[in-house]
Order: structure tokens, then C-alpha cells, then sequence
């Protein structure tokens, strides 16, 4: 049950009750693709970083190990030891970007496992079958994504067929969610809103699902190489149509910019892998911008990744410590660096909640949409 305790301007301060606890909205949920963050983070070491939200890949478990496997183990809470809310997307996306042959039917869509070629498929109602298996807190519907551009009637038709499964999705939703031994009773579904960059085709598509008074809605379909002023422009066409009453999720959404543009402009929720990927490559999101500590100048640089940071590694390492373990290949240099950006994303929606809390939103952006968005 999501609740709004205060708006500014579009921007919305919410809280969302889940079976798995309570999220503070806006939040970042921290991408944990096949059950676990990249960089050797461990669920315990999460909380830590002020992580409310866990997002883990429907067909990435899927294939390894298997959703049945999981389910035998006790759901990804018990597997992964994560005791907070996750949220599964539905392998949608990755059945479009990651298989190399696919097939798109109505009964849904046959492709190519990206490991070893094995034909699989997937439609509405195995989605649901696997994230019931799985056991999160949130399943997200089974919907095409589209590439950027698409033509115009492809969009159209793939936005009725998007809409057509997602009644399907339903349907198995509710059924699974109803049977004596499903791990979560409780779990929610939430839809995906997809029209390519079309306005017309995502109000109207919106206008569609949201008959359904599922749990939470989606913005998908963006962030996928379009340029960032097409993404906030879908925004602000779709949010007008959006429940008051439900979580608005951006999928994949992305820089700390990005960020503030969204919750600006009606968005609840965010995933990114950014904060991980980028600092797999040393990488550090500060509050003065992005520092690339391969640079040399970092190698006699006592101070912290960034000194107005409190994470753990701010608080131990220095710059040219961290370098010094990324030149010579130490994992740890990735441990480290991805529990900071992860941290500093969570830290970033925290400051961006209290300033909504204290009606200074629009005084925080204007303060940082410039130089979160800098190359240090």
C-alpha cells in the first residue's frame, strides 16, 4: 500500500508497504542481477550501505540455477539472506537485448539462451511461474521491450499485445498467489507502461493498464540509448495518467542526474547497475561528480573518495589506496568502490527525501543537478 505524505511540485514523498517491510520513497533499489550486487557485496553487507531495496533478474536466475532450485532452497530471501523487499523485473528485457534469435507469438516468445544457446521460452504465464518460485516481494508483468526507435504501428501493436499479456499476467498472478505452498502469498504485481517515444501510444497504453489497479506501475522501454530530454518529455506525458495512489517506478533509470530530473517529475522508484558497472572501473560518484581514479594524480592522494562522504570505505581507505589496488587487480579495489557508489546513491535519495520533507526540493536540485553531472 503506497501512501503520499507530501509533494513539491511534482515531486512526491511517499512510503510503500510491502510483506518484506517498508520502502521510503524515492528510493534506489540496488541491482542484484543473479542474486548477489557485482563486486563481491554480500546481502549483509547492504544495510550497512543504506540499501532498502533488492532487485533481482527473473531470466538470469532462470537459467542459473534455476527458479526451481530457489524455490526448493526457500525463496531468494532464505538464498540470498536479503530479509528486506525485492523486487523481480520479469525477463522481459533481457529476452529482448541479450538473445541473440528470438520469436515473438502471442503465447509469448521463444529465444536463445545467451550462455549455451538452449532454446527456452517465456511467456505471461511462465514469467509469473518463475517469480513465484522465486519469491519476491514484487513481480513485475511480462512485456516486450522495445528497441528505440521502433516504428510507429510496430509500437502500437506491441503496446496492445503488452496489454493483452498483462491481463494474462494477472490472472496466473492471482492463481499462483492463491495455491497452499507458494513461498509469498503476498506478492504484489506491478505493470509495465511501454509506446517506444510516442506520447500518444504511452498515455493511451496507461490509460489501459492502469484498469487493472495493480499494484504499482512501471515507465519501461527508456534509458536504452535515447537521448535524455526524449526520456524526460515520455515523463511528463505518462505522469498525468498515473495512479496518486501507487508507486511510479523509472526502469533502469540510471545517472544521479537523471535521478533528480525524474523524481522532479513524478517518479517514485529507480534501478540502475551504474553505480556497481562504474565502479568495477574505478569509477566514484561524489558530491563534487565523477572521479576516475585510474587518473594519476591520485597516486599520492591521501584523501577519501570523497571527504564529505561517512560510508565505510570514505571512513578507512584513501584514493591512492584504492588505485594502487585497481593497477594491481585486487578485488577488493571493486569491493570497495562498489560499496561507496552504492552507498552514495542511497545517500543521495535519503537528501533528496528530507529536502522534500522540509519543502526545499526544488533548492537541492538547483543546488546539485550541475555538478552531480561533472567529470572530476
Amino acid at each position: 500500500m503506497y501512501r503520499l505524505i507530501k509533494q513539491e511540485g511534482k515531486a512526491r514523498r511517499g512510503e510503500f508497504l510491502t510483506p518484506h517491510g517498508m520502502i521510503q520513497m524515492p528510493a534506489f533499489m540496488n541491482v542484484a542481477t543473479a542474486g548477489a550486487i557485482k563486486g563481491a557485496v554480500s546481502a549483509l553487507d547492504l544495510k550497512e550501505l543504506k540499501c532498502q531495496v533488492q532487485l533481482c533478474n527473473t531470466y538470469h536466475l532462470h537459467l542459473r540455477p534455476g527458479d526451481e532450485t530457489v524455490r526448493k532452497l526457500g525463496g531468494l530471501h532464505t538464498f540470498t539472506r536479503w530479509n528486506g523487499p525485492i523486487l523481480t523485473d520479469s525477463g522481459g528485457f533481457q529476452v529482448f537485448s541479450l538473445a541473440k534469435l528470438r520469436n515473438i507469438k502471442e503465447e509469448g516468445v521463444t529465444f536463445a539462451s545467451h550462455i549455451d544457446g538452449h532454446r527456452i521460452f517465456m511467456g505471461p504465464e511462465e514469467s509469473m511461474r518463475i517469480q513465484s518460485h522465486l519469491g519476491s516481494t514484487i513481480a513485475m508483468a511480462f512485456d516486450e521491450c522495445m528497441e528505440n526507435p521502433a516504428e510507429y504501428d510496430y509500437a502500437r501493436a506491441s503496446c496492445q499485445r503488452t496489454v493483452r499479456w498483462l491481463y494474462r499476467c494477472k490472472e496466473e498472478h492471482d492463481r499462483l498467489n492463491a495455491l497452499p505452498d507458494t513461498i509469498n502469498p503476498k506478492q504484489m504485481l506491478w505493470g509495465i507502461n511501454q509506446g517506444s517515444t510516442y506520447e500518444d501510444l504511452r498515455v493511451g497504453h496507461m490509460r489501459e493498464i492502469r484498469k487493472l489497479d495493480l499494484d504499482g506501475y512501471a515507465i519501461g522501454g527508456l534509458a536504452v540509448g535515447e537521448p535524455a530530454e526524449e526520456m524526460y518529455r515520455i515523463i511528463e506525458a505518462v505522469e498525468p495518467e498515473m495512479p496518486v495512489d501507487k508507486p511510479r517506478y523509472l526502469m533502469g533509470v540510471g545517472t544521479p542526474v537523471n535521478i533528480l530530473e525524474a523524481v522532479r517529475r513524478g517518479v517514485d522508484i529507480f534501478d540502475c547497475v551504474m553505480p556497481s558497472r562504474n565502479a568495477r572501473h574505478g569509477h566514484a560518484f561524489t558530491w563534487e561528480g565523477c572521479r576516475n581514479l585510474m587518473n594519476a594524480k591520485y597516486e599520492l592522494d591521501t584523501l577519501p573518495l570523497d571527504p564529505t562522504c561517512d560510508c565505510p570505505v570514505c571512513r578507512n581507505f584513501t584514493r591512492a589506496y584504492i588505485r594502487h589496488l585497481f593497477k594491481s587487480g585486487e578485488m577488493l579495489a571493486m569491493r570497495l568502490c562498489v560499496m561507496h557508489n552504492i552507498y552514495f546513491y542511497n545517500t543521495l535519495l535519503e537528501r533528496i527525501r528530507m529536502a522534500i520533507d522540509n519543502g526545499q526540493f526544488e533548492k537541492f536540485y538547483q543546488e546539485n543537478v550541475e555538478r552531480l553531472g561533472k567529470r572530476i
